[in-house]
């Protein structure tokens, strides 16, 4: 076993902050917070089944879907993790309706940074006991600081974000993030409670054998996915293609991040404009795919180039080993052409 593999994700962001061009700390110290707050939600998610948390919390979210009782307290350990450390001054949550502007207590609005966060996806999978995540994206400010945080702040394309991540709480606990440098791996002790560095510099294969799609719903997809699932199952060449989906984006994702493969969830007659949020899912992920040498996009543009217009945007979302997408997308092009 290599010293790398005892260097804990404490030391990693010290060692790494001069990488990073707006280097003061602040970035550091919010990394930090995510930590926390997600070691606090591991021990919540591992309390499931002897706990009353499981369930539906009896509300809907902005995009009309049930709650859990998870959702909820991981939107509140974590909005409580990053509001104490005074290095954001505003977050947006895929379980608000709205953002939250975050006050500092000494000089207010300071903060460079605005953090979107998905606090579970993948929450309903809780009651059979399958692996959920956390995604988060941070931003800095392009309004002036020192004045209250504004929508535009958050409604930026995801070229311009600044480290972006996810936890997945599986048989083991991870972290996975980039701050446009690489995307590196830590994996919670849980005797210790630390996060040490388990996979450095991980890359998406550039093709693999796995596509992750709810196919349950192929009668409603756009002929190019159609298209693209005939393909994938044909038997030629290295096909077929093995088909996996937990219905966790983070898992689906973190799965084919290690083996290979490409994660769709396009739109539907019934949800047009796809269903994955732009914000809270798609950016963090592209970000991270892209930094690994994959791809993303919406089957015909980039995902980081879309212009954000609204908080809860949606979009359709193929995402994964970079030449499994570029496939997809030759399909859904060639589906529109006359």
């Amino acid at each position: 076993m290599s010293d790398q593999t005892f260097q804990t994700l404490g030391e990693f962001i010290i060692d790494k902050q001069e990488d990073f061009k707006y280097s003061t700390g602040e970035l550091s110290r919010l990394i930090s917070a995510i930590r926390l707050a997600s070691k606090v939600v591991n021990r919540e998610v591992n309390k499931a089944g002897i706990a009353n948390i499981i369930g539906q919390a009896g509300n809907q979210n902005i995009q009309g879907e049930d709650q859990q009782k998870l959702d909820v307290l991981a939107n509140n350990i974590f909005i409580e993790a990053l509001s104490q450390r005074e290095v954001v001054c505003g977050i947006a949550s895929e379980e608000s309706d709205d953002f939250i502007e975050i006050k500092a207590t000494n000089n207010a609005h300071l903060s460079k940074y605005v953090v979107l966060i998905d606090p579970l996806d993948g929450s309903s999978n809780i009651d059979v006991n399958v692996s959920v995540g956390t995604i988060f994206s941070i931003y800095r400010r392009v309004t002036e600081p020192g004045t209250p945080v504004q929508m535009e702040d958050f409604l930026q394309k995801g070229i311009k974000q600044v480290a972006a991540g996810y936890v997945v709480y599986g048989s083991s606990t991870m972290i996975v993030y980039t701050t446009g440098n690489g995307v590196n791996g830590f994996t919670l002790d849980p005797s210790i409670g630390t996060y040490y560095l388990s996979h450095p510099n991980m890359k998406i294969p550039t093709s693999g054998k796995i596509y992750s799609i709810n196919e349950g719903n192929y009668i409603k997809f756009p002929q190019g996915v159609k298209d693209y699932i005939k393909y994938c199952q044909l038997e030629e060449d290295d096909r077929p293609y093995t088909s996996r989906y937990i219905g966790s984006l983070v898992s689906d994702f973190h799965r084919n991040m290690i083996k290979g493969g490409i994660y769709i969830y396009p739109s539907t007659s019934h949800s047009p404009k796809g269903k994955l949020r732009l914000l809270y899912e798609c950016n963090p992920m592209a970000f991270l795919a892209e930094q690994a040498g994959g791809k993303c996009s919406d089957g015909y543009r980039r995902i980081l180039e879309i212009q954000p217009t609204e908080l809860h945007q949606r979009v359709p979302f193929f995402c994964g080993s970079a030449a499994m997408v570029t496939k997809a997308e030759e399909f859904m092009t060639k589906a529109v052409k006359p």
